[in-house]
């Protein structure tokens, strides 16, 4: 019995041992492009579900053989960076005086604005009480009615906006400043509806580039997310599960493809400006264990990673729960408080905010609009 017992946990011990390679694998999958190596380029939605795995684990040796608990923990180190990407702790700060408050909100289109009083339309509302000093809208679609009535409802609070269309006029992103937007300029890259703009603004007299972002979709219909959610839990067959898991992967990957030059053109476009301050938000339709995210937040630091906690998931409709909205910042600023407001569910997205200080050692420089 005792040969049987050591046998049985060095199974299992192996078994742990593939799990944390996987998680180490998974987790370090936003290097590769997706353009180039398509079957890699979602791997980062699986993150989450290693890193469960590799808990019971844990849980299992502490409990039953703790000699072998290293190796869930060894697992663990491996992964530091992308678990500390993915989830975040960070201590709580006070937010020091002089901080501008930056929010990204994919605003799903605004639904039923048209036909809503202002005083009565919920997301409105909650934008002016939450007060941010740099909005930043995607799928915003400010046109016509609902231009006027943005204009009505934040003329007073934002002297300074921007609405931008998408190439085919599929998207619009939109701006909302209580500082000087002095420049807009589109960032160029293929695509049929999406967009990323640059705005040069003049923050307490220093000039600084608002990058507003919102990358390719994951092309799954909500009906196609209602299907993923299904299969996850076990729902669908087994003759019908492993088509519609080609397919689903097949349209996420494809996504993936388009996405990744799409982010190329960002940081290359970052890279071009280093020396410059910078500010970059935006729904990127990826998660943060991914190519999209790797490659932007390069030269920049991720403000829910240095200052959120927990997973902080934005998207939150059909299935799908996942951070993809993101603000991201240069050197230069340092970032407080950063948070996805989970209670407020209004759109399919949930906000992200954050409290940006300039940094004392940054030296005042001279507004120059390129």
């Amino acid at each position: 019995m005792s040969a049987l017992k050591k046998f049985t946990y060095r199974v299992i011990a192996g078994a742990n041992g593939a799990t944390a390679l996987l998680m180490f694998l998974v987790g370090y999958s936003d290097l590769i492009s997706p353009a180039s190596h398509p079957l890699v380029a979602n791997l980062g939605l699986a993150f989450p579900l290693f890193l469960f795995i590799n808990l019971l684990f844990l849980v299992f040796w502490l409990w039953v053989y703790k000699p072998y608990a290293w190796i869930p923990v060894a697992g663990y180190v491996l992964c530091f960076f992308p678990l500390r990407t993915y989830m975040p702790i960070n201590w709580p700060q006070r937010i020091p005086e002089g901080a501008i408050k930056v929010m990204s909100y994919n605003v799903y289109s605004f639904p039923d604005l048209r036909t809503t009083p202002i005083k009565d339309y919920p997301i409105i509302q909650y934008i002016l009480k939450e007060d941010p000093d740099i909005l930043c809208m995607q799928e915003s679609q400010a046109q016509g009615v609902v231009h006027a009535k943005l204009d009505s409802a934040f003329s007073k609070v934002y002297p300074y906006r921007y609405d931008l269309n998408a190439h085919e006029g599929r998207d619009v992103i939109s701006i909302f400043s209580k500082f000087n937007i002095m420049r807009s300029q589109i960032i160029k890259y293929e695509s049929k509806g999406n967009i990323s703009a640059a705005y040069w603004v003049n923050i307490h007299g220093n000039p600084v580039i608002v990058i507003n972002n919102h990358f390719e979709t994951t092309g799954l219909s909500l009906a196609d997310r209602l299907r993923f959610k299904r299969m996850v839990k076990g729902e669908l067959s087994g003759d019908s599960i492993r088509p519609e898991s080609q397919r689903i992967l097949s349209r996420l990957n494809l996504s993936s493809s388009i996405r990744a030059p799409q982010a190329e053109a960002v940081a290359r476009f970052i890279s071009s400006h280093s020396d410059e301050s910078i500010i970059c938000v935006g729904d990127f339709n990826d998660s943060p264990i991914s190519y999209t995210h790797h490659t932007i937040s390069k030269n920049l630091t991720d403000c829910y990673t240095a200052a959120g906690n927990g997973p902080g998931i934005s998207y939150h409709k059909g299935g799908f729960y996942v951070r993809i909205d993101n603000i991201m910042c240069s050197s230069d600023w340092k970032p407080y408080r950063c948070k996805v407001d989970n209670e407020v569910a209004l759109s399919d997205h949930y906000p992200i905010y954050c409290w940006l200080k300039k940094q004392p050692k940054s030296k005042k420089m001279p507004i120059k609009v390129p």
